[in-house]
């Protein structure tokens, strides 16, 4: 069955490729991601949306986070529309779907610890 929230093949082969740098690869995207939702859920200006939006897509892509990935997308595009109306909940969706791939992540990272 394919996980809505991660795309566990994208993790293989990121760990293949990261080897030991993998769990810091792992701490850097939640670390990161915290920033960009903190910035998305403070900015009112269409532009700084789009960019954090366009930023935290590209990083939930790479690391297999697709949900998040296609909510920033969302995000994104109507940011470039100018359309804030009903922005919040939308950042509120990709506030929820984070919560639901970070523990996800951290387990990943004390799986890879573990090997």
């Amino acid at each position: 069955m394919a996980d809505t929230h991660l795309d566990r093949d994208v993790l293989s082969a990121l760990q293949e490729v990261m080897e030991d740098g993998y769990p810091e690869l792992l701490d850097t995207f939640l670390a990161d991601s915290e920033e960009r939702l903190s910035l998305l859920r403070q900015t009112g200006d269409a532009d700084q949306l789009g960019a954090a939006a366009h930023s935290f897509k590209g990083s939930s892509s790479n690391m297999g986070a697709t949900r998040l990935a296609e909510l920033c997308h969302e995000l994104e595009q109507r940011a470039k529309q100018k359309s804030l109306e009903g922005i919040e909940a939308l950042v509120g969706e990709i506030d929820g779907e984070f919560a639901i791939v970070r523990p996800l992540y951290e387990a990943e990272r004390q799986r890879s610890l573990a090997e």
